[in-house]
């Protein structure tokens, strides 16, 4: 009775403890994945800075420092599904010209959720510290859904596991790309 007692406050204990994981949705529902323990939405200025380009990702989350995020967004390019592997083959021609020191360590055409995705695996510089970069992108509604799981290369091997797990975890409502 005592070790069942033992048990059940601990129980207690760790239980609360034991965070479930954030689902977090895209154009209302229609995309979600879930969020690692501890990510906070990035605030606008914060993003404007890590991405200084013209149209940065709507979406970001990250870890207090901002040094591992997921920016994930909807672009207005279309995506047909049946040529994420041409789309993927010109990414691959066009990203090593636009990222200094790019090393690619996968880039290949995946199913996640039932879905064809274009992903690209890679390290690369940046002004003041290694990167280590997941981008996942597929056709959605006509545009391109994107995903960037993005972390420094010396933080990666700490946060790669939920970083990987929240990457498995996309799912796209099949009946939120039926338009009327």
């Amino acid at each position: 009775m005592m070790k069942y007692l033992l048990f059940c406050c601990i129980w207690l204990v760790v239980m609360p403890a034991a965070a479930v994981a954030e689902m977090l949705t895209l154009d209302n529902g229609g995309v979600s994945f879930e969020a690692p323990d501890g990510f906070k939405t990035l605030s606008r200025t914060l993003v404007a800075s890590k991405y200084p380009r013209a149209q940065p990702p709507r979406y970001v989350i990250g870890n207090e420092a901002a040094t591992t995020t997921i920016a994930y967004d909807i672009k207005p390019h279309d995506i047909p599904m049946d040529k994420i592997d041409e789309f993927r083959e010109a990414f691959t021609k066009v990203l090593p010209r636009m990222i200094p020191g790019l090393e690619w360590k996968r880039n290949e055409t995946v199913m996640l959720g039932g879905r064809k995705w274009a992903l690209f695996e890679m390290t690369s510089f940046a002004l003041d510290v290694d990167i280590y970069n997941i981008m996942l992108f597929t056709g959605y509604k006509g545009q391109m859904l994107l995903f960037n799981f993005n972390s420094t290369k010396n933080e990666f091997p700490a946060y790669e596991a939920a970083l990987r797990q929240s990457m498995r975890s996309i799912q796209v409502n099949a009946a939120a790309e039926v338009t009327d």
